[in-house]
């Protein structure tokens, strides 16, 4: 660990002192499932008055309208919760975006509820890594930062969204406009191993409900009147699969709706359906297997297919403005007596869509943990006060203009 100024070690011991566990286990005990849109209104009231101890504009902003495609192939509007805006000093001469989210991926009516205490430094809770205690973190270090001489040259932006864990689909127009001039951006999500190392170039994903319309019929006097969906549907999800071997990108068919009665030749399915593809040529090329397969399906089944759904997250790669906002964060890592790795995933957050504008994003700044979106979420403790010293340091770098994007902050980096 280096020697700091005494400015730096202020800053520092006031990014450790902050009430991050208390806040951390306050905020998990609110279920704020994806759906569920009380537990989010609750949880959106609570980090507002919690962020009101920064300054600048902050307001809760009203979600965009999504819609979705029920199991009987109707599309229609689902609600979602508001999102959280903070900005600060936005004339500052250099400008940063920190993002998280408040929703998780436990549902109002899902068993894993409670907290609890594996050992000590290790809690177990619902989205106490994932990523309550990612938020608790950021507003340390941020809170950190306005008690220092950083304010005079640094202004920032906060989103805080209610659909992560479902896409960010209500809240990508406002994702865009906020990284929009922005130097460089951190996101909350928790590291990718337990021991801290961060995501590093993450593939980008793709979700759609292909809606298949067929032609019902009696099973037993004339089925070949019919027109079986279900069945157009099983060949269109075998076709995507095999499509997709040997190529750039991953093919999940995940689930199919629809059918009924034996008697009866199903006219009505919903395929649904994830892709995972690694560059934006990648990602042209699913787009491709998908119009080729649909294609083949109607033309071999008889029947007519509507896709509902997109590419919510691009591909994003490791270039130069990212490998530099790395370095930095792996030299105040080093500075701080940590090891600062990295390693690509095939994870998809925020941070895909802060990098398609142009924005070098870390997006793993959040707390040490692991088992997210299951029942043995784990959040280690000890890194509540690492990670905020972490970003504290690292945001009072930049302000310092020490971060110039496409330069390399360490000699000799290695992923």
């Amino acid at each position: 660990m280096r020697d700091f100024s005494s400015q730096e070690r202020l800053l520092l011991d006031r990014a450790a002192a902050a009430p991050m566990l208390a806040q951390t286990q306050a905020w998990a005990a609110i279920n704020s499932g994806s759906r569920n849109l009380n537990g989010l209104a609750q949880m959106a009231d609570v980090l507002a008055d919690a962020f009101s101890i920064l300054p600048g504009d902050l307001r809760l902003i009203a979600p965009a309208p999504v819609e979705s495609v029920t199991q009987d192939g109707r599309v229609q509007p689902i609600a979602h919760g508001r999102h959280l805006h903070l900005s600060v000093r936005p004339d500052a001469p250099i400008r940063l975006l920190l993002t998280g989210h408040m929703d998780t991926v436990f549902p109002i009516d899902h068993p894993f509820q409670e907290q609890r205490w594996l050992e000590p430094g290790i809690l177990n809770g619902p989205g106490v890594a994932d990523m309550k205690g990612g938020i608790a973190v950021m507003l340390a270090a941020l809170t950190a930062i306005e008690g220092s001489e950083a304010v005079a040259t640094l202004g920032y932006d906060v989103i805080i969204n209610s659909d992560e864990e479902v896409g960010s689909a209500s809240s990508a127009a406002l994702l865009r406009t906020a990284a929009a001039g922005k130097l460089a951006a951190f996101t909350y999500e928790p590291s990718a191993l337990p021991d801290g190392t961060l995501a590093g170039a993450r593939a980008g994903s793709g979700n759609f409900s292909i809606i298949v319309t067929g032609l019902s019929a009696h099973a037993g006097r004339n089925p070949d009147d019919g027109r079986n969906a279900l069945l157009a549907a099983a060949d269109l999800a075998l076709r995507l699969k095999a499509g997709s071997k040997g190529s750039g990108f991953s093919c999940n068919p995940a689930k199919i709706d629809g059918g009924g009665p034996n008697n009866v030749v199903p006219d009505h399915a919903v395929l649904r359906v994830n892709f995972r593809p690694r560059t934006p040529a990648d990602e042209i090329a699913a787009r491709a297997l998908i119009d080729r397969a649909m294609a083949d399906v109607a033309r071999d089944h008889d029947v007519s297919l509507h896709l509902h759904g997109s590419f919510g997250r691009p591909p994003k790669p490791m270039d130069g403005k990212a490998q530099a906002l790395f370095g930095l964060v792996r030299q105040c890592g080093a500075d701080l007596g940590l090891s600062i790795g990295w390693r690509d995933t095939g994870g998809v957050c925020d941070g895909n869509n802060i990098a398609a504008c142009g924005v070098p994003v870390v997006d793993t700044m959040g707390v040490r943990g692991g088992s997210i979106h299951s029942d043995a979420e784990f959040l280690l403790t000890d890194s509540l006060p690492e990670r905020a010293q972490l970003s504290a340091l690292a945001i009072w770098r930049i302000a310092q203009g020490q971060f110039i994007p496409g330069h390399n902050q360490t000699e000799g980096m290695t992923a």
